[in-house]
């Protein structure tokens, strides 16, 4: 064969080994980043109640911090997507999300801590649209449930190291403080990372620069985007954020403080290999894979809220198997639904509105806590199903689209 020859014909493996090497490099920086916030996440709950607060801020302050670092997603996708301006609003954002961490080994009070709570989120609305608009752009070469799925399963490892990390501190020192300030190593690491991943791809657009979008620029998101947010919204509003969970555990004695963190890096364990089976299922089914997901983890709240600590178990790995799902499908999904120019604004306004059920609903299932535990229980298992019929509608519509 001809030198011309060789120069025809097309190279793939070449593109798709570079975007592997982008989402792995992000996965790594995300893997510093999970063990830092996710470490700290593990015992928020109980170093709340420590400080005096109630379920109900509790899970007023946890929703609210999700509505945060949902709500501000629809303005960081807009700017980045107008401005063009991914890398620096990632770059800031992640220093806002991981320095927040360490600072709460400085709270005295519930207040100040919910300050920090809130920032830390704050921070990760920053970087995520940004984030992911420069992931799904590499994710094209790999398969986009995949892609997603990798950088899914490395940043939960980072989700499991954390909370262990913490388990560890606490079991040896018994000091919420120094844990939150040892965090702070893995802080500066994430963001050591990302400025080599800066430096090394400072284009990623150049992933899909060839790919053709049959999808206008210039108009609104599809039916199907909206009813897709629908039935995210829904899983959303019936998922009870961790911070309620180790509450209940800390306030009912069914785990002691270093078992709580353990069960959480438990769950992101089984978080971390569902994205990673779920994501290559996605590549060949579609939106319909988060259906059996959904099924699954709406068992999560009747036996973690009303079991005993093996019930319990069973119910965290429910609950990791529709996180790792959420983390890595929905993403994968959002980046089908429009033109790449628009992605950075399709992720914001997605998480905006997820991020407002997320809060909605951690808000009741946190009063609903004080009030009578078997109804928490039953909103919580009842939203989540009331998702897969919506599912369902979502994948006529695109199949109606695509035909």
């Amino acid at each position: 064969m001809s030198n011309r020859q060789e120069e025809a014909l097309p190279r793939p493996s070449v593109s798709a080994k570079a975007a592997l090497r982008f989402i792995v490099f992000l996965g790594i920086v995300s893997l510093f980043a999970d063990m830092t916030y996710e470490g700290a996440r593990s015992v928020t709950g109980p170093f709340l109640a420590i400080l005096g607060a109630s379920a109900t801020v509790v899970g007023i302050v946890a929703g609210f911090g999700e509505l945060v670092g949902y709500g501000l997603r629809l303005v960081s996708g807009y700017v980045a997507d107008r401005t063009q301006c991914y890398w620096a609003i990632t770059l800031v954002g992640y220093a806002v999300n991981l320095l927040a961490v360490p600072l709460l080994a400085l709270a005295g009070r519930w207040e100040v801590a919910a300050l920090f709570i809130i920032l830390e989120r704050t921070g990760k609305a920053m970087r995520n649209p940004p984030r992911d608009a420069m992931l799904s752009h590499a994710t094209l070469q790999v398969g986009r449930g995949w892609g997603f799925g990798l950088h899914e399963a490395l940043d939960q490892i980072g989700a499991v190291l954390g909370p262990l990390l913490v388990a560890g501190v606490l079991a040896l020192r018994g000091d919420y403080r120094l844990a939150f300030a040892v965090l702070g190593i893995s802080a500066l690491v994430a963001l050591g990372v990302l400025v080599a991943a800066r430096l090394t791809y400072p284009t990623p657009r150049d992933f899909e620069a060839e790919a053709a979008s049959a999808l206008p620029v210039d108009r609104g998101f599809p039916r199907s985007f909206w009813l897709y947010m629908v039935a995210a919204a829904l899983l959303a509003a019936g998922y009870a954020d961790f911070p309620l969970v180790a509450y209940h555990f800390q306030v009912t004695g069914l785990a002691a403080p270093d078992w709580i963190a353990i069960l959480y890096a438990f769950a992101m364990a089984v978080d971390a290999v569902a994205a990673l089976i779920f994501g290559r299922l996605f590549d060949r089914l579609g939106v319909p894979t988060l259906i059996p997901a959904a099924i699954i983890s709406a068992f999560f709240a009747p036996l973690v809220f009303l079991g005993n600590f093996p019930l319990a178990l069973i119910g965290m790995a429910c609950w990791g198997i529709g996180m790792g799902a959420q983390e890595s499908v929905m993403r994968a999904a959002v980046a089908g639904f429009v033109a790449p120019e628009r992605r950075g604004s399709a992720y914001g306004v997605f998480n905006a509105g997820y991020g407002l059920f997320w809060f909605l609903g951690s808000s009741l299932l946190g009063i609903l806590y004080d009030q009578s535990i078997p109804w928490l229980v039953a909103f919580s298992v009842i939203a989540q199903l009331v998702a897969v019929p919506v599912l369902l509608v979502v994948r006529g519509e695109m199949a109606a689209r695509s035909s």
